[in-house]
């Protein structure tokens, strides 16, 4: 049986072909947690600095931590990542297609509950990833913690075979056996979409790099993420807007997230990501904006 194919980043902590080794690698690192990978993380950090200030951003206090899979339960996640791999090998005529991508996290809470637990089941529509040399996506949807820092996962996943997903979709599961995840472009993909059901068997967290932003001469600073609630207009009256504009199915889903984050399912995070990919960025923009003028955007309205 032929192996994945893993991207050239670093040596992989395990090798796709021995159950074993990937314990064995797991073990080797120091317990309790994620610790200073010592042994490629020059390229990751010098990737990720290329790639923002080519979009005019330039991350400063670049600093990397490396998943150890120290715990019995982290090692049995990367037992089923190589499970999974290697099933989605065989099933795609020997290439699984595996990639590093990036995860935006709402901060360090997240990342250590992900590492421990795994990634919640509040993603209805996929987990959405940056595709590791176009990490922006991932950068603007995490959250800047009171240190000022951002914290993103570079995760290793399974794409398989990939379908085009249209941003602002609802998609929420694959259109057919023969596909396995989606993408934005087929040709130059700058987001992955691993869906609800293979989350915590198809992506593996391996690095954690937090990161204090800033812009270079000429370009804007890396924007906040839109929040549940803000100065200018509470969550509750932007779903009581946005019921006058989009149709009531998405407002329900949008009014579900909330009530899921007030309950403490989801994170701020995931429900900033969920609300963003439903309405866009624009839409929400407007909105907001209109509100504090109590004004609807009328170029927004749309006959129910």
């Amino acid at each position: 049986m032929e192996r994945p194919v893993y991207d050239s980043l670093v040596k992989p902590p395990y090798d796709a072909a021995d159950d074993d080794s990937a314990v064995s690698d797991c073990e080797s690192g120091v317990s309790g947690g994620d610790v200073p990978f010592d042994e490629g993380d020059d390229l990751i950090r010098s990737r990720f600095v290329r790639s923002l200030m080519s979009c005019g951003l330039k991350p400063d206090d670049v600093a990397i931590c490396r998943n150890n899979c120290s715990s019995v339960m982290a090692r049995a996640r990367v037992q089923s990542f190589q499970i999974f791999a290697r099933a989605a090998s065989t099933l795609r005529n020997g290439n699984a297609n595996v990639k590093y991508a990036w995860y935006g996290a709402s901060g360090k809470e997240e990342i250590a509950d992900i590492i421990q637990h795994g990634f919640g089941h509040a993603h209805s529509h996929g987990l959405h990833l940056s595709p590791q040399d176009s990490p922006l996506e991932s950068v603007n949807s995490s959250v800047v913690d009171k240190e000022g820092l951002r914290h993103l996962l570079l995760c290793r996943v399974i794409l398989g075979n990939t379908e085009m997903v249209p941003r602002g979709s609802n998609q929420c599961r694959s259109s057919s056996e023969e596909y396995d995840s989606g993408v934005d472009d087929l040709l130059d993909p700058k987001e992955y979409v691993i869906w609800s059901n293979r989350i915590n068997t198809h992506v593996l967290p391996e690095y954690v790099l937090s990161f204090r932003p800033s812009s270079l001469k000429g370009h804007e600073k890396i924007g906040e993420p839109l929040r549940p609630s803000s100065p200018w207009m509470p969550f509750p009256a932007l779903i009581s807007v946005i019921s006058k504009i989009l149709p009531p199915p998405d407002v329900a889903f949008i009014a579900k997230f909330h009530k899921d984050y007030r309950e403490k399912r989801i994170s701020r995070n995931e429900l900033i990501q969920n609300v963003r990919r439903i309405a866009g960025d624009k839409l929400l923009v407007s909105v907001i904006k209109s509100f504090r003028a109590k004004k609807i955007p009328a170029s927004f309205k749309q006959t129910r």
